[in-house]
């Protein structure tokens, strides 16, 4: 993946609208696509498995195996049935378009997380790297990728890869900022540079 999967280097992507109309769609959909990530908070945070699965493309892909929301609902439900209380705050997201049906994005969140039988109630970073798509006039989450910078009990300073030691957990996270293609080249030129 290259940088500019990630980030766009134009503010709205790559596709450029030729039309009025087009600019307009553009906007429009930008604004629905925004309003994904707080409705996946909420869904979330409530527990609202319906409300959540149909944030997502009717053929979503679950695991390796699966496809569909339904499959997306048994998955979120076992999940979310470990965790009691959630807070998901959500913060930065930049939406960069590929054409006027798809897009890709990140989104920042703040979450905390409830485990009442550990005793511990836990704070975390993390960045979901979306894909969106346009289904009969509808935008949808394609794919969410999940990224954490750390994950560890209040009680505790949050550091860096924290609460990230045993690898990839349920949700599949993986470890930030070192997800970035741009990251290691970055330390590789300071490296070389001696800046």
């Amino acid at each position: 993946m290259s940088d500019s999967d990630v980030v766009g280097t134009r503010r709205l992507g790559t596709w450029e609208p030729s039309t009025v109309e087009e600019r307009l769609d553009r906007l429009e959909s930008l604004a629905a696509i925004q309003q994904l990530p707080h409705r996946y908070g909420v869904a979330i945070d409530s527990r609202d498995m319906d409300m959540m699965v149909d944030l997502f493309v009717p053929d979503v892909r679950v695991g390796k195996d699966e496809v569909g929301r339904d499959a997306l609902k048994r998955w979120y439900t076992t999940t979310m049935s470990v965790a009691k209380a959630t807070c998901h705050m959500i913060g930065n997201h930049t939406v960069d378009f590929d054409d006027a049906d798809r897009a890709h994005g990140i989104v920042y969140c703040h979450d905390e997380l409830e485990y009442p039988e550990q005793g511990t109630w836990v704070q975390g970073m993390l960045q979901y790297w979306d894909t969106y798509r346009r289904v009969d006039g509808e935008w949808y989450f394609e794919r969410r990728k999940f990224h954490r910078l750390y994950i560890t009990d209040w009680l505790n300073r949050p550091a860096h890869g924290l609460g990230n030691e045993g690898g990839r957990n349920a949700l599949r996270s993986y470890q930030l900022p070192e997800a970035y293609p741009s990251w290691s080249a970055f330390w590789a030129r300071v490296e070389r540079e001696g800046v």
